[in-house]
């Protein structure tokens, strides 16, 4: 390790004088304000190796980030800079807040009542939870959608509020439904020994609160904490690591107020804001030399972001020469705006752009629509990132409650998907009746499963523990067909005489998924489309196998349950070769060469929700949703409007976003867009060819 010690070292030589300080600074609390584009992650990464260089051990460090990319990236990183180590000698830590707390409540959940191999549920088991909590409360979907009431669960929890506590936060009459639907919701996903992802959180909160030993043991484990995208933690994520930090308070948080963006999901902006009033003596380090951007792009970026109040000065610097000036383009109406766009996208390609290097960046997710038709009409390759997630997709969920049951026979609502399918003879009324009864005996309908067979009467149905009648013989035998399937693979999983990616072949095969795809799909497109679906999860399988320390199918279950909840399906992500549309906020964290950033109209972008109370939190953060689009652009960015847009079944003039205003410079002129010109407005000066210059090994991270 002494090599890669030293090789670290000297390699701070590639740092710039702002990135070498909080990689210095190894003590207190510690702010690194990092703009886009100003090489974040390889802060937290070298700061990691001289942690470890100056003598502390590789597993006393913790680095908290946002999603399970990020976590990969920051972890090969720092592998790369420490070198390989032995077997058997620790690494550090690098983890999300999610994974940390699921290690954290494996070990300690039971003192909340909870089981040590708690299940995590995604968000069918939560609206299934949820539609169940609703009927007991006598409260129809169409009063309340289940996903509405999930909606609201996961607001309350992301701020700590706890089931008793929810009547106090109610701002109308639907709120005051799902508060007393909430704890019914709670006490569901609890008695069938699972918990959903808000869970993770609040629960280890509690678990910190009420069992001061706990914390105390958890608190002892890390003599370093760092915390990526500090500016999108939530209340409750804010407490855990604060209880973590409390007898050291080493703390070494890395963001950026300018790129808070999830205020509707539970960020508090003001975690960032309010840094050096919760945690005194804090240093400040402000990353202001960007990477990425021509300083073009950085010059109306600046100007953006300088509206926003109370934010932490500071203003991005660009490393790069003069490249391409910023374009502002308005456009007779939404059509005009999406097939000028692509027409110009079709003429990059035609010259040797590659596709992947365009991304056109939008608000909401009915505008790629007309986009999406130009591409389609000129045979550009595409992706739309932020539709169907690979894990709502029918085959995935089936097969993943197949194995879900088989680790766990109590999963009732994994067990009731997979129940008749494939079609097996068990129709709605035998599940209704196997239901009632569990209802009735209080058990669990896998208990009352295992009991169903032998007896018949004179009607020729079955009869379940002495009750009569039940189920008919074919239902009985489509039971005893699944009952056969789900515990001799439990065995066979259990055992792993095979590898988990070969079980899972196997299973599929046993239970003709295949053919059921076959049956469903008539279109061979469809079918071919579905069946590599089963591919993919074949394959995650295997990566889940190639790196987990010890393979289990509960493992697994785990990991993809923790996979499932990034933004999108990673392999959409790093797409190279297809234009890529994407919502802004699907954006954050990337970077493109050449980006159209559409449709900067008022109530758009900004959104109309944040422009109904001009007093709301929503503005500001509209503003630096627009910031995030403007940073992602590296060489090229066109910014552009419609002058009209169909709106509710009528066209309806639209007024330019107040954000066009605010990015342009006084004198600046727009493109006459209908006489297709291509130039635009100078945002900056110089070459056109937009070539990078300085440090190429210093990555610009978002």
């Amino acid at each position: 390790m002494s090599v890669a010690r030293t090789a670290a070292t000297g390699r701070l030589r590639d740092l710039n004088e702002r990135q070498r300080e909080a990689v210095l600074t190894l003590s207190g609390p510690v702010l690194v304000l990092a703009g886009a584009g100003t090489g974040k992650t390889r802060v937290i990464t070298y700061r990691t190796a001289e942690l470890i260089r100056r003598g502390t051990q590789p597993d006393r460090i913790l680095s908290v980030t946002f999603t399970n990319k990020a976590a990969r990236e920051m972890q090969q990183r720092t592998a790369a800079l420490l070198g390989r180590a032995p077997r058997g000698v620790a690494r550090p830590l690098v983890t999300t807040f999610h994974s940390l707390c699921v290690r954290i409540l494996r070990q300690d959940a039971t003192h909340l009542g909870y089981p040590a191999n708690f299940s995590i549920f995604d968000r069918s088991d939560q609206e299934s939870a949820a539609r169940a909590a609703l009927r007991e409360i006598r409260v129809s979907d169409k009063t309340l959608r289940p996903g509405d009431l999930v909606s609201r669960i996961s607001r309350w929890k992301s701020a700590g509020i706890a089931p008793q506590r929810a009547i106090d936060f109610v701002e109308n009459d639907l709120d005051m439904l799902a508060a007393s639907a909430y704890r019914r919701y709670q006490q569901a996903i609890k008695s069938r020994g699972g918990v959903d992802f808000d869970d993770l959180l609040l629960l280890t909160h509690r678990l910190f609160e009420e069992f001061p030993d706990v914390l105390a043991r958890h608190q002892r484990r890390f003599d370093h904490v760092q915390i990526d995208e500090y500016q999108d933690t939530n209340g409750t994520q804010f407490a855990l690591a604060e209880a973590l930090v409390r007898p050291h308070r080493s703390l070494c948080v890395v963001g950026d107020d300018d790129q808070s963006i999830y205020g509707w999901r539970g960020a508090e902006v003001r975690h960032i804001l309010e840094f050096q009033n919760i945690f005194p003596g804090t240093r400040v380090i402000r990353l202001e030399q960007n990477y990425r951007s021509n300083p073009a792009v950085l010059e109306i970026a600046n100007r953006l972001a300088a509206n926003n109040p109370g934010r932490h000065a500071k203003r991005l610097e660009a490393c790069r020469p003069p490249g391409s000036a910023v374009r502002f383009r308005g456009f007779e109406d939404e059509q005009a705006e999406a097939a000028a766009v692509v027409a110009e996208v079709a003429g990059l390609v035609a010259g040797g752009t590659t596709p992947g290097e365009v991304a056109i960046l939008f608000r909401t997710n009915e505008q790629p629509r007309l986009f999406e038709s130009e591409l389609r009409r000129r045979r550009l390759p595409y992706i739309v990132i932020g539709g169907q997630s690979f894990f709502d997709r029918k085959e995935i969920r089936d097969l993943l409650a197949y194995l879900k049951v088989i680790s766990r026979t109590d999963d009732e609502q994994s067990l009731l998907r997979i129940i008749n399918t494939p079609p097996r003879g068990i129709g709605d009324a035998a599940v209704e009746k196997l239901t009632m009864q569990a209802v009735r005996s209080g058990r669990t309908v896998w208990d009352v499963i295992t009991r169903a067979e032998g007896m018949v009467d004179p009607d020729g149905n079955l009869v379940v523990s002495g009750e009569r009648p039940e189920m008919s013989v074919k239902a009985a035998a489509g039971v005893a067909e699944l009952r056969s399937v789900i515990e001799r693979f439990r065995d066979e999983f259990a055992a792993l005489a095979q590898p988990l990616p070969d079980l899972f072949q196997k299973l599929v095969e046993e239970i003709r998924y295949e053919a059921e795809i076959e049956r469903l799909n008539p279109e061979p497109e469809q079918q071919l489309t579905r069946k590599a679906a089963l591919d993919q999860l074949r394959e995650s399988i295997k990566i889940y196998s190639d790196r987990a320390e010890t393979v289990s199918l509960a493992g697994f279950l785990e990991d993809c349950a923790l996979a499932g909840r990034d933004e999108e399906d990673d392999s959409e992500r790093e797409r190279s070769g297809v234009v890529r549309l994407m919502t802004l906020h699907s954006a954050k964290g990337l970077e493109f060469p050449r980006v159209y950033l559409v449709g900067l109209e008022e109530g758009l972008l900004p959104h109309r929700r944040s422009l109904e109370d001009p007093d709301s939190p929503s503005l500001p953060e509209e503003r630096r949703l627009a910031y995030v689009g403007v940073t992602r652009a590296m060489n090229d960015l066109t910014i552009s409007w419609a002058e009209s847009r169909m709106k509710w079944g009528k066209r309806q003039p639209t007024l330019v976003s107040r954000f066009v205003a605010e990015m342009r410079a006084d004198d600046a002129e727009e493109d006459d867009a209908d006489e297709g010109d291509q130039g635009g407005d100078d945002a900056g000066h110089g070459n056109a060819d937009g070539r990078e210059s300085g440090d190429a090994d210093r990555e610009a991270d978002s």
